[in-house]
């Protein structure tokens, strides 16, 4: 018997009037940033960037979804890389041009193994570069990345700072990078029902369907997670060393 189950829902478009009411909580985390002498101008910067990046990408999304170049959505995944290699690095003092080719390594190398297990092995996309497919999750596996390599990185730069062994700090710092996914892996089902499932269930898919595809979100991103985050570690081991205890 088949566990498909119709819910005709539709999804209300979120009146611009109304969606100005979301902003209230940001305005009210910026005064306290501004009143506490912290640095607001990099949360207005960030909020401007999201809002011009969200309503540009609507636009962008509609070409990709309706290319049917390989090519195009390699560019587009490149770009993607890219971007998210360069803000992991943002708090990092090690220099951006020994930083930057080593968090492409990790990040694309983890990311694109996650990825093409996911496309092309679970999902057995056709064409294999779909994207309607390939561009979220890929969005979704580069952002989970990009987000343990800059945690792992912060991390392991604070241990040397404290004169802790690189070893020692290397595994404090993979331990961190992994706290919110791991967190997330606790939550799930018990605390929150993740926006993948949600939507999914919105839209009307079975609970027991959206449930599988949640599992395989899961899974990828704490396999990007983990394996970026470690593959960056190795990586700049010599370049961490100068706050290592001999």
């Amino acid at each position: 018997m088949s566990i498909t189950m119709v819910m005709p829902i539709s999804v209300e478009t979120i009146p611009l009037a109304r969606l100005t009411l979301a902003f209230a909580p940001v305005v009210a985390v910026v005064v306290v940033l501004w009143k506490w002498k912290l640095d607001y101008k990099s949360a207005l910067h960030a909020m401007v960037r999201m809002l011009v990046q969200l309503l540009l990408i609507g636009y962008l999304l509609v070409f990709l979804f309706e290319e049917e170049n390989a090519l195009v959505i390699l560019c587009a995944l490149s770009v993607m890389l890219l971007a998210s290699s360069w803000i992991a690095l943002r708090n990092l003092t090690i220099p951006l041009r020994i930083a930057l080719p080593k968090a492409l390594l990790a990040i694309g190398l983890g990311g694109s193994l996650v990825l093409w297990t996911v496309t092309q092995g679970v999902l057995k996309l056709d064409p294999w570069f779909a994207p309607a497919k390939m561009i979220p999750l890929a969005g979704m596996i580069f952002a989970t990345a990009m987000n343990s390599v800059s945690l792992a990185g912060e991390r392991v730069q604070a241990e040397l700072s404290r004169d802790v062994r690189f070893e020692d700090a290397r595994a404090v710092a993979l331990k961190a990078a992994l706290i919110p996914i791991t967190n997330s892996l606790f939550a799930v089902g018990l605390v929150s029902l993740p926006g993948m499932m949600t939507g999914q269930i919105l839209s009307g898919v079975s609970p027991f369907i959206a449930a599988r595809y949640q599992i395989m979100v899961m899974c990828m991103i704490f396999g990007a997670a983990g394996i970026s985050a470690a593959l960056f570690l190795v990586a700049t081991r010599a370049d961490f060393r100068v706050g290592e205890s001999e």
